[in-house]
Formats: structure tokens, C-alpha cells, sequence
């Protein structure tokens, strides 16, 4: 866009030039307060005396004090560097997998492994390591975990729903249509606490999976019904006459949808995917409803307990939302990135 343009919508008229002058003006007394109470009047070192002093200034040494359990929740303290080597595993591989070169046989039986080291790290019990209970992991590990393995769980789910819902078989149809619109239509937490709290009382007695594997599969199960409209959407992008062409050159229709209708399909919708992957990973902040502490649920632990920092929660939750805030940021650019690799919108 030319500076005629952006002068043209911003000034173009009287009342355009106000409204702009105005909400310049405003822009610019909040910038001013935000870096006065930010930076120039705030405290940064570990000190609540400091931090009480300071009326008008952020207190960011309440982040420097309280950053492991806020990063880590309720893990021991003594044994936060299993974790820390866990996240970072799980890091690396999803960048690892987000690298299209990757894209191989052998990044399935890699993600196995490290999936497995991950739990182990988490859980230890072995090599002299503390056994560590699921009811006391949280923090980033728990957010990040949660988010991949539940995302990880639901897309192949959520490819036999799409494929399921265009099948020639009414009853087929019938049965996913009535998942995905069964499941949409409640909220998530009312799926977290059936998986909770309502379905250990229907299992036999002695019978009691973990709480976290309950939340994982019900975060899998919802999460697999959106992303299996979205991949639905893009197989009726595609044209039709290309599983008829493909049908009379000799395919099979699994070859087809295989080979060549779910590459086009996917390719269509990756901007839709990577929202749903970004709601996704806001969304393990529920889990603290039932009793599963994340970020979110780890900042009330590591402030609630200690009267000296419990006053600085915005300041808490404004580094929690930065985090927050790196990785859904770090998606979008990786999705319009990915976009322009395959040529996303471009017929």
C-alpha cells in the first residue's frame, strides 16, 4: 500500500484526521505510563521491600524470586533439571518435525523414543532417580506436554472422522457426524471433568488410570473433533474430478485419499490447523479445574502460598502470558512460513 492510501484512510476527512489524532494520543499516554510503570520506576531485583516501596513501578523481581516454580509448579526442586532436559527434548523435536526435509519414515519411531525419555525424565524411579507422581508435575513441562501429546493423539483421529463423514456408507456417516457434533456442542472443561471426575465411577472397582492419562484422552477426544471439521473443509476443496481421473487411471480409493486428495486437503488448510493447534495449546490452561497445575495453575501455587510476593500477581501473570505469547507468536510465523513453502492459496 502506497502512503497516498494510508493518508487517505487516516486523514481523509475530518472526521478520519479526529478519530486518528485521538487514538494517537491515547496510543501515546498509554505507551508513556506502560514505560514508566514497566521500566523506568520499576524494581528487578529479588527484593519485596524494594517492591513495596516502589508504588508505581512493576515489580519484576517477584519473576526473578519465584521463576522455578513458576516455570516448573510443584516438582522437587532438587530434581527441576529433568524436566528442564525434557522440554527441551520435546522442543527439539517439534522443530525438528516442523522442518518439511524431516518429513521421513523415521521421524515416527523418533518421536516414539523421545516421547518415552520424556516420561521417564518426568517420572524417574530409575537410575537412582526420585519417583516423581503425576499429581506433582506442572509448569511449562505440563503446558507443552500436554499440548503436543494431545495434538499428536488427535490428528489421526481426527482423519478417519473427516474421512469417515464423506464416506459412502450412511452409517459411517451417521456415527462420526454424531461424534463431532456431540462433542462441539459442550465446552471443554465439561469434557475435562467427565474425564475427571464422572468416568472413574464407572470403571470397575481397583481400576483407576492416572489423572493425567483421563485428561490427556479427553483433550485428544475434543481437540479431534474440530481439527476433523477443518480437514474436512479442505477434502471438499479438492476438486472431484480428481479422484474420478485418478479412479480411471487405476488407483485404488484409499491410494487416492492417500496420495493424492489429503496432501492437497492438508496444504489447503494450514492456516485453519495452526489456529486450532494455537487454541489448543491456550487451552491446556483449563486443566488446572482438575487439579493438574500449568502455568497458569502454577503461578496461584508459587504465589498463594507466600504472603511477602502474593501482591505482585499482575506482574506473574504478565510473564506468564509472555511465555504464552513467544510460542503462539513462534506458530503464526512458522504457519506463514509453511504457507508460502507449499504454496498455500495458490491454485
Amino acid at each position: 500500500m502506497t502512503a497516498g492510501h494510508w493518508r487517505g484512510e487516516l486523514f481523509g476527512s475530518p472526521l478520519r484526521a479526529a478519530a486518528t489524532l485521538l487514538l494517537l494520543a491515547l496510543i501515546g499516554w498509554a505507551g508513556v505510563h506502560a514505560v514508566d510503570w514497566a521500566l523506568l520506576h520499576a524494581v528487578f531485583r529479588p527484593d519485596a521491600e524494594a517492591c513495596r516501596a516502589a508504588r508505581h513501578g512493576a515489580c519484576w523481581g517477584v519473576i526473578a524470586e519465584k521463576w522455578r516454580p513458576l516455570l516448573f509448579g510443584r516438582y522437587p526442586f532438587e530434581d527441576q533439571w529433568r524436566p528442564a532436559i525434557a522440554v527441551a527434548l520435546l522442543s527439539a523435536i517439534t522443530l525438528l518435525s516442523a522442518w518439511p526435509r524431516s518429513w521421513r519414515w523415521w521421524l515416527l519411531p523418533l518421536w516414539a523414543a523421545t516421547l518415552a525419555a520424556c516420561v521417564l525424565l518426568m517420572r524417574g524411579g530409575v537410575f537412582g532417580w526420585t519417583l516423581v507422581p503425576t499429581s506433582r508435575w506442572g509448569g511449562l513441562p505440563l503446558t507443552i506436554g500436554l499440548a503436543v501429546v494431545g495434538l499428536a493423539l488427535a490428528f489421526p483421529l481426527a482423519l478417519l472422522l473427516a474421512l469417515g463423514r464423506r464416506s459412502q456408507w450412511p452409517l459411517a456417516r451417521a456415527v462420526t457426524a454424531g461424534y463431532i457434533e456431540l462433542v462441539r456442542g459442550v465446552p471443554l472443561i465439561s469434557v475435562l471433568f467427565m474425564a475427571s471426575y464422572l468416568l472413574p465411577l464407572l470403571w470397575p472397582a481397583g481400576w483407576k488410570p492416572d489423572v493425567l492419562i483421563r485428561v490427556l484422552a479427553g483433550l485428544s477426544l475434543f481437540v479431534a473433533a474440530y481439527l476433523a471439521e477443518i480437514i474436512r473443509g479442505g477434502l471438499q476443496a479438492v476438486p472431484r474430478g480428481q479422484t474420478e481421473v485418478a479412479m480411471a487411471l487405476g488407483f485404488g480409493r484409499w491410494p487416492v485419499q492417500r496420495d493424492i486428495i489429503l496432501p492437497q486437503a492438508l496444504r489447503l488448510v494450514v492456516p485453519a490447523l495452526t489456529n486450532n493447534v494455537v487454541g489448543t495449546l491456550k487451552d491446556t490452561s483449563l486443566v488446572t479445574v482438575v487439579g493438574l497445575f500449568e502455568l497458569t495453575g502454577a503461578l496461584g501455587l508459587a504465589l498463594g502460598g507466600d504472603p511477602t510476593w502474593r501482591p505482585f500477581y499482575l506482574e506473574g501473570y504478565l510473564f506468564i502470558a509472555l511465555v504464552y505469547w513467544v510460542m503462539c507468536f513462534g506458530l503464526s510465523r512458522y504457519s506463514a512460513w509453511l504457507e508460502r513453502r507449499l504454496g498455500a492459496g495458490r491454485r
